[in-house]
Formats: structure tokens, C-alpha cells, sequence
């Protein structure tokens, strides 16, 4: 049997994904992590336990389809830091996308004139999710593991080297860690400055379609055919675009997982310094612009645990919450959800912010509660779309993919929301699958990408008298973070004080 394995080191999970040379995923496996938060402000995992499941994934897929894949491709989560020393061995646990710590680093950044060329250079919004400010707060904060660090690596990196014992970081995971610029595809040497470190303290950058051929099983996945190509790939963000056929203008790539984003392809990189959207690479022509929440499927795992208090979830548990949802009407009888229980990414980039319900009385029950929370995680995908357009972005359809699609009304409510017609393949997971088209078009397999599978395609219309509703419920929305955000900076401040 032929295929293309494509493989996502995600936030809490290592996913394979089967792909045929049909170009249709039919088989996966997917293996977990725990991530550990020590304090406030920590969210760090232990490399090692990834690359366990790494192996694992691959050799389930390859026991289960009884041959070797033709290649494997990587997708990872974008901003992950690990201090590494010369033999690739971590000195400190692995911070996460949301580790929070330096978010007075990227505070200070922010306030000087350097912020802002640093996010003009590089793309990558100065935020306490990325490498240059993570880095930096190592820096500042831990000076005796700074002085010992050989290099600063991704997880992708540390699996990289895993397999083929040298460091080497695609364009893609390099434009998000703040210290590329994203136009030479080089290092930024005003980046480095700021983060106290020299280009060889990083690896040596590669295209996405950069493949290696010179595997060698016996230590680390003896189940592999000797050779077998592996494709560095890309970022899952960027990748998510390419699996959902959401690399043409107009066209949007909406995901909602434990995190959420958006994004949209595009020929150049695409700044706005006051929403801050991202610009990373797909490839040596394609931009992926977007911007990240926080807080996505995470807000409704809270809401079952800690409020709903079902401690052993499962998909009987989400569905069936959900489906209580139904009967509500749009806008949760004046009940509207800040989603910010991580603090929040774009477009307000405010580390500080916090969740909050607002416009409680006496009607509302649990349903009411439920759905507002999904209507907030929705409001905050759609302040991002609303930045994209009013950077010069015109979006017409949004492609969707991550764990939401799963439910018929979240779909239904992310539709009226924003007021786009909702695409939605019949994607195993979007970013493992798009490792697999990179794949496709590094090996020569195909002439370019591939396009996910055409004629299984469900469509969710807006419902306008809805998007109405919702209009004057997101302007509330709005103005309630506007109105509390002096608040909530009081508050976190007094909460962390020394």
C-alpha cells in the first residue's frame, strides 16, 4: 500500500495521519502529553514524552497498514522553546505557545520604538507567546541556564535532531519565533540583539519542502524501512491552510482546537501594527496572515469540568452539553462570555485580560452559560476576522477544521457570527493532512499541492436575520472589554504581586 504519513506535534497531542495517493486521508493514530503548570504564567511539557509519542504514532500507523510510508512530513504548534545543549539534551522543560511569563518582556518591547521593527521585520506579533521574548526572559531571569544554553530549538527541531543528529528549522517554524525576517529569510540580527544571542545559537534554516533521505532506523524507529524521505514541513497553522485548500484569495483557513485562529494566503506579508496580525511562511511564495485567540475548545473543557464539574470527559459529555444549547436564541438572553481565560492573543494582545460573563439575572440556567461561551470564543474569532478585512483582506469564505466541527450548532453559531459561508472538507486533521500534501509536491509525487477531496463538502449557510442579532451583540462585546480592561490590569496586577 502506498501513502504519505503526515505527522502533527500539536499542544497536547501527536497525531499520524495516512494519506493515499489518491490524496485522501483514510487511517490515523494519536498519542498524549500532559503539560505542566507549575505557577502562574507556566504551561511547560517534557520533550522526551513527545517524542515518545512521536514513535508511537508511526509505529501504530505502520503496524496497522503493514508497510513502510512512502515519506513522513512534519507538522508542529508554533513558539515552542527548548534550551538545548550541544548533544540536543534539555536543560529546562519545554515552554509552550502559552507560557506566559514574559509577558513583561514583551510589555517593555511593545512600549519602545523597537516593538514595533520588530514586528514589522519579522511578522510575529511581540507577544509573550514568542521565541525572542521567551528567550529573552531566560535571559534576564535564569542568567546561569542562559550561560550554559547550546542552542534554543523548537519541538520540531528536537525531533529533527532526534532522527538525523543535526539542527535545522524550517522557514515556517522560523517565521514565527520573532527572530527571521520574514522577507530575506534570514536571521534578524536586531532580533538576536534583543534576545542576547548569536545565529548559531539557532539552527540553520531550510525550506518547508527540505527533505532528508539519509534515515537510518536501527536507533529510533527500527519499524522504518531504511531511507524512507522525511519532509521537514511546516507549522500546523500554515498547514492548515494548504489541507483545507485555503491557499487562494478570499479564502480563509478557521480553526478551533484547544486554541483558535484565522488566517488567509497571500502573496506578501500583510502588517497592522495596531491588531498586530501575524505574517508566517508556508512557503518561499506564500504567506500565511491571521491572528491566534487563546482560548478555544480549552474554554469549553473548563466549563465541563470546573463549573459542570464531569470529570472524566468524553464526546458523549461535549455533544450532549451542546445540544442543550439549541433551544437558546442567539445572543444568550443578554448573556455575553469574554473568552479570556488565558489572557488573549489578537486583536487586543492583552496578556492581562481575563474571562468574564457579563449581564447575568435570574433566567439564565446552565444552557444559557454554555451558550455564551461559545458565542464569546466565536465574537473573539470574529474580532480577528474583522482586523484581517480592515487590513486590506478581503474574505469570503471561511474553510473550517479543528475538534469544533464536530458540532452542528457551533458550526451553526461561528456561521451567523460572522456572516460567512462555512466550508467544511471531509478532513481528517487539517494540518497533518497539509504535512501530507507538502510531502506530496517534495518528493515529486504530484506537480504541485494537492487539493483535499471535492465532493464531500458540507456547507453551512449564515442565517442573516441571526447575523443581525449578533451584530449588536458583538458591539456590546466590544465595548464590555473596552470598559473593563483598566479593571482587569488592576486586578492581574494585584493578583501577581510580588
Amino acid at each position: 500500500m502506498q501513502y504519505i504519513l503526515g505527522i502533527d506535534i500539536g499542544t497536547g497531542s501527536t497525531k499520524a495521519v495516512a494519506v493515499g495517493t489518491d490524496h485522501k486521508a483514510f487511517d490515523s493514530s494519536q498519542y498524549f502529553y500532559p503539560t505542566n503548570v507549575a505557577q502562574p504564567g507556566y504551561s511547560e511539557q517534557d520533550p522526551e514524552l513527545i517524542w515518545q509519542a512521536f514513535q508511537q504514532s508511526i509505529e501504530t500507523m505502520v503496524s496497522k497498514l503493514k508497510s513502510s510510508p512512502e515519506a513522513i512530513s512534519l507538522s508542529c504548534a508554533m513558539h515552542s522553546v527548548i534550551a538545548v545543549d550541544e548533544n540536543c539534551q534539555a536543560l529546562a522543560p519545554m515552554m509552550t505557545w502559552a507560557d506566559s511569563r514574559s509577558t513583561g518582556v514583551a510589555d517593555a518591547l511593545l512600549a519602545s520604538a523597537l516593538g514595533a521593527e520588530l514586528y514589522k521585520a519579522t511578522g510575529t506579533p511581540v507577544h509573550s507567546m514568542s521565541p525572542l521574548c521567551k528567550i529573552s526572559w531566560i535571559r534576564e531571569n535564569q542568567p546561569q541556564l542562559f550561560s550554559t544554553v547550546y542552542k534554543f530549538i523548537s519541538i520540531k527541531e528536537y525531533i529533527w535532531y532526534r532522527l538525523f543528529n543535526t539542527f535545522e528549522i524550517d522557514h515556517s517554524v522560523a517565521s514565527c519565533t520573532g527572530l527571521m525576517d520574514i522577507k530575506k529569510l534570514t536571521w534578524y540580527p536586531e532580533a538576536l540583539s534583543v534576545a542576547g544571542i548569536k545565529a548559531e545559537q539557532l539552527s540553520v534554516l531550510v525550506s518547508t519542502g527540505y527533505l532528508r533521505r539519509d534515515f537510518d532506523p536501527v536507533k529510533t524507529l527500527p519499524f522504518l524501512a531504511k531511507g524512507t524521505p522525511f519532509v521537514i514541513g511546516a507549522t500546523d497553522g500554515c498547514l492548515a491552510n494548504l489541507g483545507t485548500d485555503a491557499i487562494k484569495p478570499g479564502i480563509a483557513a478557521l480553526t478551533i482546537g484547544t486554541s483558535g485562529a484565522l488566517r488567509v494566503a497571500g502573496s506578501s506579508a500583510v502588517v497592522n501594527e495596531k491588531a498586530m496580525n501575524f505574517s508566517y511562511r508556508l512557503d518561499e511564495e506564500i504567506f500565511i496572515n491571521g491572528g491566534p485567540v487563546n482560548n478555544g475548545g480549552i474554554a469549553l473543557k473548563w466549563h465541563l469540568k470546573n463549573i459542570l464539574q464531569k470529570t472524566e470527559l468524553n464526546a458523549s459529555d461535549y455533544s450532549e452539553t451542546l445540544s442543550k444549547t439549541e433551544a437558546i436564541d442567539p445572543g444568550a438572553e443578554g448573556l455575553i462570555f469574554l473568552p479570556y481565560l488565558q489572557g488573549e492573543r489578537a486583536p487586543i494582545w492583552d496578556s492581562k485580560s481575563c474571562g468574564t460573563f457579563f449581564g447575568m439575572h435570574l433566567n439564565h440556567q446552565t444552557p444559557h452559560f454554555t451558550r455564551a461561551l461559545i458565542e464569546g470564543i466565536c465574537f473573539a474569532l470574529n474580532d480577528v476576522l474583522l482586523s484581517l478585512a480592515n487590513s486590506g483582506q478581503e474574505i469570503k469564505q471561511l474553510n473550517v477544521s479543528g475538534g469544533f466541527v464536530t458540532s452542528t450548532i457551533w458550526l451553526q453559531i461561528m456561521a451567523d457570527i460572522t456572516g460567512k459561508k462555512l466550508f467544511l472538507y471531509s478532513v481528517e486533521d487539517a494540518s497533518a493532512v497539509g504535512a501530507a500534501y507538502l510531502a506530496f509536491k517534495a518528493t515529486g509525487l504530484s506537480a504541485g499541492y494537492p487539493l483535499p477531496d471535492q465532493q464531500h463538502i458540507t456547507y453551512i449557510e449564515p442565517d442573516q436575520k441571526n447575523h443581525t442579532i449578533y451584530k449588536t451583540y458583538f458591539n456590546f462585546y466590544q465595548k464590555i472589554y473596552q470598559q473593563l480592561k483598566g479593571v482587569m490590569h488592576e486586578m492581574h496586577d494585584f493578583q501577581n504581586k510580588d
